[in-house]
Formats: C-alpha cells, sequence, structure tokens
C-alpha cells in the first residue's frame, strides 16, 4: 500500500467521512467548501483524480464525485482512524446485558441484540469450534412417562438441552442410577472425545440399559453438533435500510439466506487464537464473495485464556470505523469478564 503525502491524506479522509455519512459520491466543491485543506478546488479535483489512479477512490460515473475503495477505506483504517470512545451509556447497557443469562447462547443473544440496535448493523456471534471444550456436567431429569430432559454444561459457559424419549417402566431410581455414571463418565470428558465415545453394548431390554443406549447416543449427537460452532445473528432488518442495498432489495435478501443458511459467515468469523485478537475485513479482503460488499469488525471473547467465540459487526463498507471498532472491541472485553467470572 503506497504512502499518501499529508494532502492527500487530509482530502481521504474527507471523503471517507462525507461518504459514510451521506452516502453520495464527493466532489471537489464540498471538500474545499467544509474542509481547511488549504488549496483551490482544481487542486483537489487533481489530487482526487490521482488517487483514483493509485486505487484509493473510485468514480461511480464519469460526471460523479469519488468514493473510498476497498484499499481508500483500508488505508483510512489503519492510519487515519482515531476511534471514538464509547460512551458511558453505552458502556453500562453492553456491561448490565453481558452479565445476564446462565448460559453463553443467552447472552450472546441479548448482547449482539444491543449491538446491533446501537450501530443499526447485522451483530454476529460465533461460538468457537472447539473439541477441546470440556464438559463440566450433565443431568437427565424425568419430563413424563416416556420423557426426559438431558442437559449438558460446557467449559465455555455453553450450555445444550434435548428433549429424549425413555423407556416405558423407567423408575426414579433408574434416573438417580443414570445421573451417578454421567457425573462419574463425563468429568473432565472433552466434546472431541465424546463425539467418538462407544454408546455401551447391551443385549438388556431392562428400561435402565435403554436409559443408557439413548443418552449416550445423544452425548454423542450434542457433542458432533457442539465442535461444528454456532452462529448468533440479529439486526438483518438494519442492513436493508442501506441506501446501496435499496437498489436491489430481493438480491440482498438472497445473499443473506445464503450466508445464514452455510458456513460462509462463521468461516469468515473463524477464531484468532490470539488473546483479545480484532480483525477488520473490508469488501474484497474477505474470502467469501458473498461478502464483497460488506466489511466485517470482529473481536475474540475467552473464558480465563481459552477463546470461546467471536462478536462482530456487519455492514456495508461505508461503516463508521471510528464507532464500530471500539464498540466491538469493548463488548468482546465485556462478555471475556463475564464469562470468566462465571465459567472460568
Amino acid at each position: 500500500m503506497k504512502d499518501l503525502d499529508a494532502r492527500k491524506q487530509s482530502i481521504l479522509e474527507a471523503v471517507v467521512l462525507e461518504y459514510v455519512e451521506g452516502a453520495e459520491p464527493v466532489g471537489s466543491e464540498l471538500l474545499v467548501s467544509k474542509y481547511e485543506l488549504g488549496v483551490k478546488s482544481a487542486t483537489v479535483r487533481n489530487e482526487l483524480a490521482e488517487m483514483s489512479e493509485l486505487g484509493y477512490l473510485e468514480q461511480p460515473h464519469t460526471s460523479a464525485g469519488r468514493i473510498p475503495s476497498d484499499l481508500g477505506y483500508r488505508y483510512y483504517v489503519d492510519r487515519l482512524l482515531l476511534e471514538r470512545d464509547v460512551e458511558a451509556q453505552t458502556k453500562q447497557n453492553v456491561r448490565s446485558v453481558a452479565a445476564e443469562g446462565d448460559a453463553l447462547q443467552s447472552m450472546l443473544s441479548e448482547t449482539a441484540r444491543v449491538l446491533s440496535r446501537f450501530t443499526q448493523l447485522l451483530s454476529v456471534a460465533a461460538i468457537a469450534r472447539n473439541e477441546g471444550t470440556v464438559v463440566r456436567s450433565a443431568l437427565v431429569s424425568a419430563l413424563g412417562p416416556i420423557q426426559a430432559l438431558l442437559v449438558l454444561v460446557l467449559s465455555n459457559g455453553h450450555v445444550v438441552n434435548r428433549v429424549i424419549e425413555v423407556p416405558v417402566g423407567l423408575t426414579l431410581q433408574d434416573i438417580g442410577k443414570a445421573n451417578e455414571g454421567l457425573a462419574g463418565a463425563l468429568a473432565g470428558t472433552s466434546l472431541g472425545a465424546l463425539a467418538k465415545t462407544k454408546p455401551p453394548a447391551s443385549g438388556s431390554n431392562l428400561p435402565y440399559d435403554k436409559l443408557q443406549a439413548t443418552l449416550w447416543t445423544s452425548l454423542r449427537s450434542m457433542a458432533r453438533e457442539l465442535t461444528r460452532g454456532r452462529l448468533v445473528v440479529e439486526g438483518e432488518e438494519f442492513i436493508f435500510t442501506k441506501p446501496e442495498f435499496q437498489r436491489d432489495v430481493g438480491a440482498i435478501s438472497d445473499l443473506f439466506q445464503n450466508l445464514l443458511g452455510g458456513s460462509e459467515i462463521y468461516d469468515a468469523l473463524s477464531p484468532t487464537g490470539e488473546f483479545g485478537a480484532q480483525v477488520v475485513k473490508i469488501g474484497k479482503e474477505n474470502r467469501s464473495h458473498h461478502l464483497h460488499q460488506f466489511s466485517l469488525v470482529r473481536s475474540s471473547f475467552f473464558v480465563g485464556d481459552r477463546e470461546a467465540g467471536v462478536i462482530a459487526l456487519i455492514g456495508p463498507t461505508r461503516m463508521q470505523y471510528d464507532r464500530s471498532i471500539p464498540l466491538v472491541n469493548f463488548t468482546a472485553r465485556a462478555l471475556s469478564e463475564s464469562l470468566t467470572k462465571f465459567f472460568g
């Protein structure tokens, strides 16, 4: 990425700020009238043309002004951005929501909802794929004559429930014995190991033995699902309010259905493995071509020193990076503090 001199940097920053605010191509006359650039309109036009040739700006139409390119946004984020401090009330709201909930899934859902509302962007949280996540406890409780609830609690705070069918004739003593067996067999077991565990072999038709087979089959299935990771998504409706996406709402709707139905967003949020790692992907920097119209700001959250997942904002490349980046980073820290307190 070529260095820009001070004048070009000032003009590029002004173009980014104006386009983020108004979603309209920016002309030299507007820049000269609104910013103290110290040069005339003709000079600014020449500078805009040079930065277009260098790839930092684009001109949608021959007679139109300029808009930032992906490279222009990247230069702005890396070298010109002055991050805003997160407002005190916003910090309080995020901390409050991040501290609520007795399970990772519910905590992330509420946090993503608040983050989306504050920014008017799509908020996504990904629970890390981690075969090394340890089972803290498992419990089965009767719901009726032929149903029971199986609850799995993990070391990263995730809690999974599944209703299972149980054999007729099962007693409360059988349930208690099964829970004793689960406590002894699962304590400290990783999801990866659980997913590969073979159900106990038994040719018996006794209700307890049938329950054992059902429990272990269900536990293996839950472990396999959990090692694939999960997404929490909030704020899809905000994407359709952005001017650049209103030209073809149907296409954007189809695009999001494809993204959310597959693994592309999860892969884009894939954990970094670095404590407190924060990443900004702009437009075509995203691996998936379906995300080339979007920017993604993500930050990892942790339970102790173990990465539990990623919180992110997704919006148009015309994003308020100075607000989005510090807010995502603060939210990740708040989640890490709460999860470590509860489950660390």
